[in-house]
């Protein structure tokens, strides 16, 4: 770690280049790999773009070739519509380190959701090093199990996540399209080294937890250029997360950009240095989140910086909630033990769908702490000026903000 006392603190832009370079060096790496890799073709392994036919086995096929190979290698889904049966997982621990897939075609679902209901995964990527994705439409056909919750008919599946990468790293995802997914669209877990760029993702504004990206316990993901449309977190980062950039966002419907939840585990780990830049909020029910659970927790929150941001008629711009309870049901109803500070927020405006446009609901014992706020311009209806609702929080203002705030301490 670089000594405050030595180091200048390199400025957003030279930050915003460097993600961007390690990403589009990173990106070359597995292109110039690729073109010298050995190619496996699906279809060769028997799969047949028809959307009906398995292909599970011959994906399975393809990826064991590719992962004992000792140089390079690539796997080739050409274009037409492949069925994939059932949840597979590619485990890695491979002779390489250097695996492309190039997808040019739509990966389905069965059409009865049953067949992956109870599975948790679709799609997991388990202990790899070196793996690129490019391309290519995932269709979970999430749908038909989203009808079921909706009308509450007995033994629903809990549904399957999309796309998991577990204990893995040095992963790169690139224009990729998830589509109707059961639940979480991409779930980084335990992971190191993630960069995603221009991925899509897709679901209904109702349907129940399909999350796009989920990152939790997972150390320097960068996220660029997401477009999000789902029915709930655009992006959620769990507990046990370091060094996130988030930048050029797109997300609504759905439910902003959450920490959290958090708070739940008494031994939690905590979430440091989280970036995000330039993003914009169409009619989501949430813009910037935290969020945390009321009960005794070691967890924290620490160095989060949110910049450049729009919201257009969006429920809850800014919001801290350390008494989070969905359903209300159930509740803990104790002070959260998760410390929440160094937070900033700067260069944010649009419009609220609630006269409450930003709201610090932090915990009574652990009190929310050295919050910034910096240029922040919202509007509420016309003769209605907006609010500010503070709970044990303190912070500075800076430049023009409205609603004027309500920290305790200036």
């Amino acid at each position: 770690m670089p000594n405050p006392t030595t180091t200048t603190k390199p400025s957003l832009l030279s930050l915003f280049s460097l993600h961007t370079l390690h990403l589009l060096v990173l990106c070359s790496w597995f292109t110039t790999s690729s073109a010298k890799a050995t190619s496996y073709n699906v279809v060769d392994f028997g799969a047949k773009p028809d959307g009906t036919t398995d292909a599970t086995s011959a994906f399975l096929g393809a990826w064991n070739k590719a992962c004992s190979s000792p140089k390079p290698a690539g796997i080739h889904v050409p274009q037409g519509r492949f069925l994939i049966g059932r949840a597979v997982t590619f485990s890695g621990q491979c002779s390489n380190r250097a695996i492309s897939i190039t997808i040019r075609g739509t990966l389905l679902a069965p059409s009865q959701y049953t067949f992956l209901g109870n599975s948790l995964y679709w799609f997991t990527f388990d202990q790899v090093t070196g793996l690129s994705i490019h391309g290519g439409v995932l269709d979970a056909r999430g749908s038909f199990l989203w009808d079921c919750k909706y009308k509450a008919m007995p033994n629903c599946p809990i549904g399957a996540a999309t796309l998991r990468f577990t204990n893995s790293e040095h992963i790169v995802i690139t224009g990729l399209t998830s589509e109707n997914s059961q639940k979480v669209h991409i779930l980084i877990n335990a992971c190191h080294n993630v960069k995603m760029h221009g991925v899509k993702l897709m679901a209904d504004g109702n349907s129940p937890n399909t999350d796009g990206i989920h990152v939790q316990f997972s150390t320097d993901v960068t996220i660029l250029a997401p477009r999000i449309q789902t029915g709930d977190d655009c992006i959620s980062v769990g507990p046990g997360c370091r060094n996130l950039w988030i930048e050029d966002v797109a997300c609504g419907p759905g439910h902003g950009i959450s920490i959290g939840s958090l708070g739940w585990d008494l031994d939690e780990p905590g979430v440091k240095n989280v970036t995000v830049r330039k993003a914009t909020f169409s009619k989501t029910q949430n813009g910037f989140r935290i969020k945390s659970w009321g009960r005794p927790s070691r967890g924290f929150v620490q160095d989060v910086h949110f910049e450049h941001a729009t919201m257009n008629d969006v429920q809850n711009p800014i919001i801290i909630d350390q008494h989070y309870c969905p359903f209300r049901n159930g509740c803990p109803s104790q002070a959260s033990g998760v410390k929440i500070s160094d937070v900033s927020y700067k260069d944010i405006h649009g419009t609220s769908a609630t006269q409450v446009a930003v709201k610090f609901d932090c915990s009574s014992e652990q009190p929310c702490e050295r919050i910034t706020l910096e240029d922040i311009t919202f509007t509420y209806k016309i003769n209605k000026a907006p609010q500010a609702l503070c709970n044990h929080a303190g912070g500075i203002t800076l430049g023009v903000v409205q609603p004027q705030s309500c920290f305790l301490t200036e």
